[in-house]
């Protein structure tokens, strides 16, 4: 008897682990969020007080002005590139790739150095240059990939992925090869650093639609994840149409990738390592997994911005600083022992 109700009880176990495993980092996310609106220079750095926000008229300005927009931006960019990266890893099945895979990212940069260059340089015209582009890296990538002869499915789309990506980069290349040294090369150089210095209400707006309606999609079918990372033959035997479902995820992955790329400059290796360590903790499983990495990937944006811009007196790149801590946590993942947890 003992030995018939054990798998069901170790699934009840690890239901309510992880459960437990989300609400904390939940918690963790909102104090980490209320937190980051008190840390800054002013009045008094690393943070002002809760009594300084309350008294102070010019600090409740720079908080409700300044730093919740963009605190609100970071945590919306977390979300969107883990929950990206994690849907690419799962429909790929390769651990390797982000959400810049299919030459989404090169295009989002092709077409900010373009709006920079050659379409008056506003922000609005960046912005929208690109997301276009990104979108268009996209589509770019699954037409080559259906017109290719050889190989399978996930192949033809890493391989074209790779020749757009390559296209885009000789763009950007060219493009900084006419900029004007002195505004425009600066201006291309500073947005594929990536940052969020310049987010106001206004951008945050533009993109928040988008990307909340990605998110959902992505969450809703995070049941479905776990099927459509299987053979095509497998998962409609399992009532899943794969390339329809496929195109929807991967539609709604680039979406919020391109949207919160085209007001952040190119930030990288978020949707890389988090979709990582959500396994770590969560195991396969994408009904968690998915979650996990939203809450991760929100937490890590936020605390990393908030170093960005406190740590010196002037202002870290954001993707810089992601960059190098991802990579490090990235070399310790893959040296240190998997921690053993089931699907």
């Amino acid at each position: 008897m003992n030995q018939t109700n054990a798998p069901v009880l170790n699934q009840l176990n690890s239901k309510a682990r992880y459960q437990r495993a989300l609400l904390f980092l939940f918690i963790t996310l909102v104090l980490v969020f209320l937190l980051s609106l008190l840390i800054g220079r002013y009045p008094n750095p690393p943070m002002m007080t809760p009594k300084q926000l309350l008294q102070d008229d010019l600090a409740q300005r720079v908080v409700f002005n300044l730093r919740l927009p963009r605190v609100i931006t970071a945590l919306l960019l977390g979300m969107a590139l883990s929950a990206a990266g994690m849907v690419f890893q799962m429909i790929f099945t390769n651990p390797l790739v982000e959400p810049g895979f299919l030459g989404v990212s090169q295009g989002a940069a092709f077409g900010a150095a373009l709006g920079i260059v050659l379409l008056g340089s506003s922000a609005v015209v960046i912005q929208f240059s690109a997301a276009f582009f990104a979108f268009t890296g996209l589509f770019a990538s699954y037409i080559l990939a259906r017109r290719m002869k050889f190989g399978g499915w996930v192949l033809r789309l890493i391989l074209s992925g790779i020749a757009i990506s390559a296209l885009f980069s000789a763009g950007v290349g060219v493009l900084k090869f006419v900029a004007d040294p002195l505004t425009q090369l600066q201006e291309i150089t500073f947005w594929l650093l990536g940052g969020l210095w310049a987010i106001t209400w206004e951008k945050l707006f533009s993109i928040l639609a988008i990307v909340l309606i990605g998110l959902f999609i992505l969450f809703q079918m995070r049941w479905r994840l776990n099927l459509l990372s299987l053979d095509d033959q497998v998962s409609f035997s399992l009532g899943v149409l794969p390339s329809r479902e496929r195109l929807l995820v991967l539609v709604a992955a680039v979406a919020i990738t391109s949207a919160v790329i085209s007001v952040s400059g190119m930030v990288s290796w978020i949707g890389l390592i988090i979709p990582h360590l959500s396994r770590r903790i969560f195991g396969a499983n994408a009904r968690y997994a998915l979650p996990g990495a939203m809450l991760l990937g929100g937490i890590f944006t936020i605390l990393s911005d908030d170093v960005a811009r406190t740590l010196l007196t002037g202002e870290i790149p954001l993707g810089i600083l992601t960059s190098f801590i991802g990579a490090l946590f990235f070399i310790f993942l893959m040296i240190s022992n998997p921690l053993k947890v089931k699907a």
